[in-house]
C-alpha cells in the first residue's frame, strides 16, 4: 500500500495499534490519555480516529454524517488502496447490513430482523440450557480427580458455536471450519497468506450452506433468508445474502465467547462479586451487565467513515480537532467502558453492584447489535449453569497468566484453565 494521506498536514502523530492485542486496556488507557478521540495506526499504515469518550462516541454513531459504507465514504477504499490482503480486509469489505448507510442499511437490516425474531429468541432458552447442561456434565469428566480444565475450550466456546449452528441450520460436520474460519477474520495480526485464506475458506464454506439449505430447506435463518432473496421481495442480491451469513455467524459466536469466559474470568478473581450474585443481592444480569461494561467483547470496532466534515466540537468534543470528509474512524468500546469522566476513578474495578452499568459493548444507535438480546441469554444461561453446578470451581493458574487472544478486536482469552473443586 502507498503511503496514507488522509491524515497528514496539521494532525498529530498517531498512536501505534498493537495488531496482537496483547495488552488491550493498557492500550485504551493510552488512547484515553490523549483525549476523547486521537489518531491511530492500524495494521499497514491504515489511520483512523479512535473515539473513547462514551458521550461523543454515541454522539457520533447516531450522526447521519457517520457511515459504514467504504464504497461511498472512504476514499482508500474508492482508489483501489486497500488489499485483500489486510488483515482487517473482511470488516470492511463485506456487503450486508454491517456496512451499509442510510436507505441501503434500513433494507438489509429489516431483511434480517424479520428473521432474528423476539420471538425465536426466547424460544432458545430450553434448548442453550440443555446445551449448556451436556457440555457441563462433559466438563465435570475431564475434570474428575483434580484435573486442570480449559474452560474456554470445553465451555465458552462450544455453546455459543452450537447455538448459533442450529440456528442457521450448519451441518455439525462444518464445525470445525467454521471455528477456524472465524477465528481467522478476527486474526488481526495475521499474514497476508493467512488472511486471503481465511476469506476464500468462509465463503466456500457460507457457499455450501446455501446450496444445502436450497436443496433441503429447514426452519433456521439461512433458509428463511434465502426464502426472502429468492422470493425477490427485498432485492437482497447473492453477494449480500453471502455476507449476511458471514456476519451472522461470525459475530453470533465469537462476542458470546468472550463475554462468557471474561465473564466466569471476573468472577472467580473477584471472589467477593460472586458472593453477592450467591446472596442474592444482585442478579445474573447485573453479572453480564458489568462484564460487557469492563471488559467489551469486542475491544475496538472498525470502521465508520466521515460523510463530511466533523467538527469535534459540535458534538462536545475537543475544540479544534477536525475528523475530515473521508477519514476512517474506529470505535474505542475497551476505552469507553472503563471512562473515568463517566464511571468514576474506580472504572477499571469489576462492581456487579455499580449503580450505573451502561455500557456500548453491543455498539449504539442504527447498528445496534442484532443478536444482543441472544447473547445476554446465552451468558446468562452459562453462568447460572455453571456456578450452580460447579460451587468449588477455581482457576488453574495465577490470575495474570492467561493470555490473551490474538486480536486487537477480540477481547477475551486464549484459554481459561480451571479446576472444579
Amino acid at each position: 500500500m502507498r503511503e496514507r494521506q488522509e491524515a497528514s498536514v496539521g494532525h498529530p502523530c498517531p498512536l501505534v495499534i498493537d495488531p496482537t492485542g496483547r495488552d488491550i486496556h493498557g492500550e485504551a488507557a493510552r488512547i484515553r490519555e490523549r483525549g476523547p478521540v486521537t489518531l491511530v495506526e492500524l495494521p499497514d499504515g491504515v489511520r483512523a480516529w479512535a473515539v473513547s469518550s462514551p458521550d461523543l462516541l454515541k454522539r457520533l454513531l447516531t450522526d447521519p454524517r457517520v457511515s459504514k459504507d467504504p464504497r461511498r465514504h472512504w476514499p482508500r477504499w474508492i482508489d483501489g488502496e486497500i488489499s485483500p490482503e489486510w488483515p482487517l480486509f473482511t470488516w470492511v469489505a463485506v456487503q450486508n447490513m454491517f456496512t451499509a448507510y442510510g436507505s441501503e442499511h434500513k433494507r438489509l437490516r429489516a431483511l434480517v430482523s424479520k428473521a432474528f425474531t423476539a420471538r425465536r429468541t426466547t424460544a432458545l432458552q430450553p434448548r442453550v440450557e440443555e446445551i449448556a447442561t451436556t457440555l457441563l456434565e462433559r466438563v465435570e469428566v475431564a475434570g474428575r480427580h483434580g484435573q486442570v480444565v480449559d474452560l474456554r475450550e470445553e465451555f465458552c466456546y462450544p455453546l455459543p458455536i452450537q447455538v448459533i449452528s442450529e440456528l442457521f441450520g450448519l451441518p455439525e460436520e462444518q464445525g470445525a471450519e467454521l471455528r477456524a474460519v472465524v477465528d481467522g477474520v478476527f486474526h488481526t495480526s495475521a499474514t497476508p497468506e493467512e488472511v486471503t485464506d481465511i476469506y476464500a475458506r468462509f465463503y466456500a464454506a457460507m457457499g455450501q450452506l446455501v446450496a444445502l439449505k436450497r436443496r433441503s430447506p429447514g426452519d433456521d435463518l439461512t433458509s428463511a433468508l434465502i426464502a426472502a432473496r429468492d422470493d425477490g421481495d427485498t432485492g437482497l442480491s447473492e453477494q449480500e445474502l453471502l455476507d449476511t451469513l458471514v456476519l451472522m455467524v461470525s459475530a453470533g459466536h465469537e462476542t458470546t465467547v468472550n463475554l462468557i469466559d471474561n465473564a466466569i474470568h471476573l468472577l472467580l478473581t473477584h471472589p467477593d462479586q460472586l458472593a453477592h450474585v450467591r446472596s442474592g443481592r444482585v442478579s445474573w444480569e447485573d453479572v453480564v451487565e458489568e462484564a460487557l461494561r469492563v471488559e467489551a467483547p469486542v475491544a475496538s470496532l472498525p470502521l465508520r467513515y466521515a460523510v463530511e466534515d466533523l467538527v469535534m466540537s459540535e458534538f462536545g468534543g475537543p475544540a479544534g480537532t477536525v475528523i475530515g470528509k473521508g477519514e476512517a474512524i474506529l470505535a474505542a468500546y475497551a476505552a469507553a467502558g472503563r471512562h473515568p469522566g463517566k464511571y468514576g476513578a474506580d472504572a477499571d474495578r469489576f462492581d456487579v453492584t455499580r449503580a450505573d452499568k451502561e455500557h456500548l459493548a453491543f455498539g449504539h444507535g442504527v447498528h445496534f447489535c442484532l443478536g444482543a438480546p441472544l447473547g445476554r441469554l446465552e451468558a446468562r444461561t452459562a453462568l447460572r449453569a455453571l456456578f450452580d453446578r460447579f460451587p468449588g470451581l477455581r482457576l488453574a493458574v495465577p490470575q495474570d497468566e492467561p493470555e490473551p487472544v490474538d486480536s486487537f478486536i477480540s477481547n477475551g482469552h486464549r484459554s481459561l484453565p480451571v479446576r472444579l473443586s
